[in-house]
Parts: structure tokens; sequence; C-alpha cells
């Protein structure tokens, strides 16, 4: 006779359960990735192309809060509250994430997937060269683009709403999280969406 050992369900940072977060959009439900950890940190074991797609949902924001400053292939401006260090960064998601809470008054992890599936792009526009000349094309964005060019805008937008005002980066965080969760006109990343798409349209 077999004895069922019953497993403890792992909370996010002991707060969060991730076992209840659904992803709704099929082509995505692959990368993300929402395995329930009690501390979320890859020590950069997954590296690679594809192997962001095993990395945890929130330590993939968390990498790309590292680099808020970029913008395309220059490094526009250093800004000191979000440096290279794991606690300081995920210090700044987990209140965010708190913020978030308090605010939609729901999982915070499920109001983050909800973001990111809505601004997530589904065209953007990349340029062909045919006869020595270049011509603007519309083209699919791959699911795991789409994922990570929605974190780079979330975060993008987050850190343009505290650059040089008294709003904290964990404030703007949460803010740009619930904005692009509702589809708002003021959330950088959905405004990037729809302009991405926009483009890519008219390149058809």
């Amino acid at each position: 006779m077999t004895e069922q050992t019953n497993l403890p369900t792992f909370k996010v940072f002991d707060k969060w359960d991730m076992s209840e977060v659904v992803v709704t959009d099929l082509g995505l439900k692959n990368v993300i990735n929402l395995q329930p950890k009690l501390i979320i940190k890859s020590h950069g074991r997954n590296f690679g192309k594809m192997h962001q797609a095993k990395v945890n949902l929130i330590e993939r924001l968390m990498n790309k809060l590292s680099n808020s400053g970029h913008r395309g292939k220059k490094h526009r401006i250093e800004l000191g509250r979000t440096s290279g260090k794991y606690e300081k960064n995920m210090g700044t998601v987990i209140k965010a994430l708190e913020l978030v809470e308090q605010k939609t008054k729901q999982n915070p992890l499920q109001v983050l997937v909800k973001a990111v599936e809505k601004a997530a792009p589904m065209d953007e526009v990349t340029v062909i060269e045919y006869g020595g000349t270049r011509y603007p094309q519309a083209v699919d964005v791959s699911p795991l683009r789409r994922v990570n060019l929605a974190l780079k805008h979330i975060i993008h937008g987050a850190s343009d709403k505290a650059f040089g005002k008294k709003k904290t980066i964990a404030q703007a965080l949460a803010e740009e999280i619930v904005l692009a969760s509702e589809s708002h006109g003021d959330s950088f990343a959905y405004r990037k969406k729809n302009e991405s798409e926009k483009q890519a349209d008219s390149a058809r």
C-alpha cells in the first residue's frame, strides 16, 4: 500500500499563489514560465535565446528593470535606482506587485500576465533590400519576442513615469502594469503595441 504525500503549494516569496494564474493567449502559453517557486532566482543558468522561456516571468521582468535606461541601440541614461543588484531590483518588483494587489484586489501575477498579453504586439516592421532598394515589410512576431517586447515596454513606460518625478519606480511600475492590463491609452506599452501594429498594417 503506497502512502500519498501532500506536497506543499509554494507561493512566490511566500505571498502569491502562481498555480491559479492562467495564460489566456494560446500563442504565449509555451513561453510564459509560471512554475511556482518560493524564491525566483535562476543564477544565470538559463542563457541563450530559447532558454529565456525557462526563466520565470517575474525574473524576466526584473532583468529588464536592470537596463531600463536603454532605448534601442543607445544607452540613454544611467538610473541609480535600477542597478544590477538582484536584491534591489527584485525588491522593486515585489513592491510594485504589492501595489498592484492593493489597487486591483486581485492576484497581481494574474494582472501581470494579462498586461503582457495586452501589450505584446502581433506584427512589426522589418526592412528588406531588393535590387539595391530598401522596403519596409510587415512580419509576424514570434511568441518569445512578443513577451520580451511587452516586458521591455512596460519597464520603459514605468521608467519614464518615475524619472525626475516624485513617483517612485515601484509606484510607476505598478501603475504601468495596471494600465496595460486594462488596455488603457495612458499605458506606454499598450501605445507601443498599437503603434507597431499600425506600422505593420501600412507596410503590407
